[in-house]
């Protein structure tokens, strides 16, 4: 009874490694590849199965499979000579090769064709799945490795790296719906926005929400990458693509396979990086660099900009082919001067992090300076807000002469102030209820009840 649970208890370990692995399986043998789907089916996402090297790469061009398990003598092609093919046209996928014989030369001819562990023949369901299981361990080690790497080449270690939107005004609300209202989509999102509105937090907060959750979200700042340089970060290459490149390279949204790409201030990429760019869109797939072969992709992908992209799509600077495909569902983020009582709440979360992450005492957030943070603009918006909290636990005091001077001119009852602007938005929209409104960030039913008591 005991072995039978552990035997149960293994098995469910074995399935959750697994669990989102895709596998291709080539023989020419019906029983073998019989035998092989049967036993790896139950634990994997997908496996399917080709009888020839021909089929075989047929199957490799319409999707990227994690593993390929591969049998050596089959009519035509062998399976090492299908491989090293595949690998000289910018294949990456680990593949294990099945062989009867355990000679040192077909094992050095393997590792030269680019596998990545070979069985021999007889060999038991669970050789192959350990072996399958390692496969599939080590290029997830891999990839979080590299996206480490980007990570902390093109961000800040100990900066807070938020998941979900902060805030209870109408406006971030108002963002909040339309990222769950996306969510469970597969359509490419455009976010906009002046710099620093937490467009980034908005993407994260949305891969949350989506079915990708459990999936990589990878962060690319165009804008931060050399031009020369980006579609090799973000494509990837081949080995000997171009002097210095011994060995191929996995691109960001490969890397991401299964996740969600965010791509930030899109209206940076150069010419040819958009014209990639609106293929990979197009097919959904990617081409490494000195590769003959795309890659399939299973990504989501989200962009952002801080410019006015059919301003660039006129000026010439931004192609309008790709504006169309990035510009399916566009999401605005409000100016932090829109988001009222947010900012205070985002003061304080500020408080806490950088207290905790610099070592330093906490500062208090009284009436002065809640005003004082209400009263000011934020051109710099979130970031600049972040920034002056800073600086105020480092200096131990709020240092209020960095921000917007308090009014000189007399205090006015609230009663006028809020009848001149209701007065004003009014006019400016020809007497428009709904949209004197939202340019005031308020309700419709708050505009009617104000009319109503000045008896318009």
């Amino acid at each position: 009874m005991d072995r039978i649970s552990e035997d149960d208890a293994e098995a469910a370990r074995l399935t959750a490694r697994l669990a989102g692995a895709r596998l291709l399986v080539v023989d020419d043998e019906p029983g073998m590849r019989n035998f092989l789907v049967k036993t790896l089916a139950p634990h994997c996402r997908e496996v399917a199965e080709a009888d020839s090297a021909e089929t075989a790469e047929a199957l490799t061009a319409q999707q990227l499979f994690d593993v390929v398990i591969l049998d050596n003598r089959m009519p035509g092609r062998s399976g090492l000579e299908w491989l090293a093919e595949q690998r000289r046209r910018g294949s990456q996928s680990d593949t294990i090769i099945m062989t009867a014989f355990a000679d040192l030369d077909t094992a050095i001819e393997a590792m030269r064709a680019g596998a990545v562990d070979f069985v021999l023949k007889p060999f038991r369901s669970n050789q192959l799945l350990n072996a399958v299981r390692r496969c599939v361990e080590l290029a997830a080690m891999r990839r979080e490795n590299a996206l480490l790497r980007h990570e902390l080449a093109t961000g800040d270690p100990g900066r807070s790296r938020r998941t979900r939107l902060i805030g209870a005004s109408q406006q971030i609300e108002e963002v909040r719906r339309m990222l769950e209202r996306v969510a469970r989509v597969p359509s490419p999102v455009l976010l906009t926005g002046e710099s620093g509105t937490g467009k980034e937090v908005a993407a994260r907060h949305l891969h949350g929400l989506s079915d990708r959750a459990a999936g990589p979200f990878v962060p690319v700042n165009c804008a931060a990458i050399p031009a020369d340089m980006l579609e090799i970060e973000l494509f990837g290459h081949t080995r000997g693509a171009f002097p210095g490149a011994d060995a191929p390279r996995e691109g960001l949204l490969v890397s991401a396979q299964g996740g969600t790409v965010f791509l930030d201030e899109i209206g940076e990429l150069s010419a040819s990086a958009q014209t990639a760019l609106r293929r990979v869109l197009e097919h959904r797939t990617v081409r490494p660099v000195g590769s003959e072969r795309e890659r399939p992709l299973d990504i989501r992908l989200v962009f952002a900009t801080s410019k006015t992209l059919p301003d660039e799509v006129a000026a010439g600077r931004f192609r309008e082919d790709l504006w169309f495909r990035v510009n399916v569902l566009e999401i605005n983020m409000p100016p932090l001067r829109r988001r009222g009582a947010d900012t205070v709440d985002l003061a304080a979360l500020f408080v806490d992090e950088l207290s905790s992450q610099l070592g330093l005492p906490r500062v208090e957030i009284d009436a002065p300076v809640r005003a004082a943070i209400l009263r000011h603009d934020w051109p710099g918006n979130i970031r600049e807000l972040r920034n002056f909290v800073e600086r105020a636990l480092i200096f131990g005091r709020f240092p209020f002469e960095q921000l917007s001077p308090p009014p000189s001119s007399p205090i006015e009852p609230l009663d006028d102030v809020e009848r001149r602007e209701i007065l004003s938005a009014l006019e400016a929209t020809g007497g428009n209820r709904a949209e004197a409104a939202r340019r005031l960030g308020v309700s419709r039913k708050t505009i009617d009840r104000k009319c109503a008591a000045w008896g318009l």
